[in-house]
This record gives C-alpha cells, sequence and structure tokens, in this order.
C-alpha cells in the first residue's frame, strides 16, 4: 500500500514537473501577468479606494443634539437642601440643510473622479502590457536566433568532416584545415551570446510575471512570422481616438472640473440649520405654562465669504483641463502616425527577404560549399558564401523581431490589440 503511494505521488510530482515546462503562449502569458503583477494589483487599489470616497460625497450632514440646563438654585426647605428643586432640563435638535443640489454635486463629482482613476488604470495596463509583450517578442527572437545559430554550427561541422576528409586526400593544405576549425569558434561564440540574450529576455518576463520559476524550465511559445496586412491609417486613427485610456481620462476631466465649478457655486450659497427644541418649565405665574415647544432658523450671511477662490479657480481648471485634452488628442495622433510609418517601413523591408534575399542566401551557400566541397572554389568564397548567408538570415530574424515589437506598439498606441 505504501509503495503504491509513493508511485501515485511520484506520478503527481513528475506531472506537475512537466506541465510547469510546457511553452506558456501570449494568451496564456497576458493572463498570468494579469492575476499576479503586484503593480497592476497596487493600482486597482486606487480604483476601490475612489468607489469607497463616492460613499463618503453621498454623507448627509449628521444632526445636532444640544441638552441645556438652567434655573438651579440651592434651596433649603424645612430645614432639608434641595438643590435641584428648580432646575429646568431643555433638549435640542438641529439639523443643517444643504442648498443648491450639493451632496448630489459631490456625488457626481467623486463618481467622476473614479471613471478617471479607472480610466488611468486600464492606461497603466496598456503599457505594461506593452512592455510584456516587448519581452514577449524579445523572447521568441532570441530562441530563433539560438536555433540559428545551433543550426549554422551543425552545417559548419559537416564542413569540417569533408574539409578533414579531404586533407587525408592531399586535396588541401594544414594550413586552410586550421582556419576552417579555427573558424569554429565564432559559431560557438555566436551560440553562447544567443543562449545570454534568451535567458536574459527570460529573467525580464518572469519579473514582470512576479513568478519565481528557474529561467531553465520557464518557456515561451508563439508565432515568430509577420504578415502584410495593414489598414489604412485612418482607421487606427478613429480607433485610438475611440480606445485610448489616457484620451478617455483628459476627456473624463473636463467633466469634473465642470463639475467642481458647479459645486463651487452651490457651496457659495448659504444653508440654513433648523432646530427645535422642547422644554419643562413649571411657570409660577402661569401654572398652564409648563411645558413649551420652540423653532429656529439659522441662517449664515454670505457678505464675505462666497467662495469666490474656489469659483475662481474651478472655472480656470476647466479650461486647463480643455487645453490638457488637445494635447493628448494631438498626441494620440503623432503615436499612430509614427508607430504606423515604422511598422510600414519595416514590412517593406521584409518583404524582399522573404520574396527573394533568403532564399538565394541559402542558394549561394549551398553552390559555393558544393564548388568547395570538389575543389571547384577557393576557401574565401566559401568562408563569404558562410558570412552571407549568416548576415541575411540574422537581419531577417532582427526585422522580424522588429515587426513585432512595432506591431505590439500599434497595439499599444490605439488602445487594443489590433495586430496579433
Amino acid at each position: 500500500m505504501r509503495g503504491l503511494f509513493i508511485c501515485i505521488f511520484s506520478l503527481a510530482v513528475c506531472t506537475s514537473v512537466t506541465r510547469a515546462q510546457q511553452p506558456l503562449t501570449w494568451d496564456q502569458i497576458k493572463a498570468q501577468f494579469e492575476a499576479s503583477n503586484p503593480a497592476l494589483k497596487a493600482d486597482q487599489l486606487n480604483v476601490e479606494e475612489m468607489k469607497a470616497e463616492e460613499i463618503t460625497a453621498f454623507l448627509r450632514p449628521n444632526p445636532q443634539l444640544t441638552i441645556s440646563s438652567d434655573g438651579t438654585q440651592l434651596v433649603r426647605h424645612n430645614g432639608v437642601w434641595q438643590p435641584f428643586t428648580g432646575t429646568q432640563v431643555q433638549p435640542n435638535f438641529s439639523y443643517l440643510h444643504e442648498r443648491e443640489h450639493k451632496r448630489e454635486l459631490r456625488l457626481e463629482s467623486a463618481r467622476e473622479g473614479t471613471q478617471i482613476t479607472a480610466s488611468q488604470h486600464e492606461d497603466l495596463e496598456r503599457n505594461l502590457l506593452f512592455s510584456l509583450r516587448s519581452m514577449f517578442v524579445q523572447t521568441l527572437e532570441a530562441k530563433a536566433v539560438l536555433e540559428l545559430a545551433k543550426a549554422d554550427l551543425d552545417y559548419y561541422d559537416k564542413i569540417i568532416d569533408i574539409s578533414r576528409t579531404r586533407f587525408q586526400a592531399g586535396d588541401i593544405a594544414q594550413i586552410d584545415l586550421d582556419r576552417i576549425e579555427l573558424l569554429r569558434v565564432q559559431y560557438e561564440a555566436e551560440i553562447e551570446t544567443a543562449t545570454v540574450n534568451l535567458r536574459s529576455a527570460k529573467f525580464q518576463l518572469l519579473q514582470l510575471l512576479n513568478e519565481r520559476t528557474p529561467v531553465d524550465k520557464f518557456d515561451v511559445a508563439g508565432v515568430f512570422d509577420w504578415t502584410d496586412v495593414l489598414k489604412p491609417l485612418d482607421d487606427y486613427r478613429q480607433v485610438a481616438l475611440d480606445n485610448r485610456p489616457d484620451l478617455r481620462a483628459a476627456i473624463q476631466t473636463i467633466q469634473q472640473s465642470d463639475t467642481n465649478h458647479k459645486l463651487a457655486i452651490a457651496n457659495g450659497s448659504a444653508d440654513p440649520a433648523i432646530g427645535t427644541w422642547y422644554t419643562y418649565n413649571p411657570s409660577f405665574n402661569n401654572p398652564n405654562d409648563q411645558q413649551t415647544l420652540g423653532l429656529s432658523v439659522s441662517i449664515p450671511l454670505r457678505i464675505f465669504d462666497r467662495n469666490q477662490g474656489e469659483k475662481k479657480r474651478t472655472l480656470l481648471d476647466i479650461e486647463r483641463s480643455q487645453d490638457s485634452a488637445a494635447v493628448a488628442k494631438s498626441q494620440v495622433f503623432e503615436d499612430v502616425d509614427s508607430t504606423y510609418e515604422q511598422l510600414r517601413s519595416t514590412i517593406t523591408l521584409l518583404k524582399p527577404y522573404k520574396a527573394k534575399y533568403r532564399d538565394q542566401a541559402t542558394r549561394v551557400r549551398d553552390t559555393v560549399t558544393f564548388s568547395y566541397e570538389h575543389g571547384a572554389a577557393s576557401l574565401m568564397d566559401f568562408l563569404n558564401a558562410q558570412t552571407d548567408y549568416r548576415v541575411v538570415q540574422l537581419a531577417y530574424f532582427q526585422l522580424v523581431g522588429s515587426y513585432l515589437t512595432y506591431a505590439g506598439q500599434l497595439n499599444l498606441v490605439v488602445g487594443r490589440e489590433e495586430l496579433q
């Protein structure tokens, strides 16, 4: 029975490790980021705090209860002290009545503040997701470069084997064989550099995910490719205007500034305090005058302080918010236009690589290698062909990485995922 339990436990552990080693897709990375990133979670609390302030903004003034006493005399009757014989107790209840919809305007301003904070939270998430996607793309690019470096080394090792055979047959000199074998260190260095770049990209990705998984057990998977599908510029501009959370926050600030100005005007009005009291007062002159009710209305005279400064400030704040929104809108157009141009330029550069350059580089390398194997090409021609092939393939991968980065940046500037 114990052996069966150990087997089941070992199987569960192995299954857990296997799952941990499975590469994560972009959707999985994004979901894990949204659930665990501490900066995003901390900023979400700001939204919750603003919602709590809505409760405070809509609270009514507390009523006032005052109890006073009067008529206390030191009385001695028939030799007995009666110190509280004539004491009169008077309870007083008063309430401040807020006019001009002050309470409703406070609530409206608080709700608009919550909306602004929520939009700013979306903007933070938008920027952090761009950083996350950049690291994801960088990891995919590092993986592709590492695979290319390994494939180049495997290909070159075959050339070394052929060169040794030719040396043993007397077709090439010792110095040529030494030069070929010495160049292998470049391929080894490229693999090591690509490995370091891949691990560095994974480290940064794990940091954004707030994940403690060992880097050797962490991997990602995705399509490292590009497409030339690109909508007209005006379409992306409109999407940005409809979805950018920072622009939405700027527009919402104008609305809140207008509400705050209305509230400042309302706060300049006088709020009456209405009070009432009850008194039990035995009157020696009028035996029927024992219980009395009173009513009072207290109105502050707003002669000097009519909230003039706050009215002026909030009016200026409306103009400032409008200018800020205009700047934000202009920035949206600039972001979309520049990113669109960078993406368009990258696609233009990628097209000839896909249509011609990569195949040409492969064909030249294979042809020169075949000629070198049969003694029809020089060592210099062979080495140049190898270098040209590596340069072209590496440039293509870098351009694909740039395309995916600019595609992510386009998603950033328009406020939603338009390009996968």
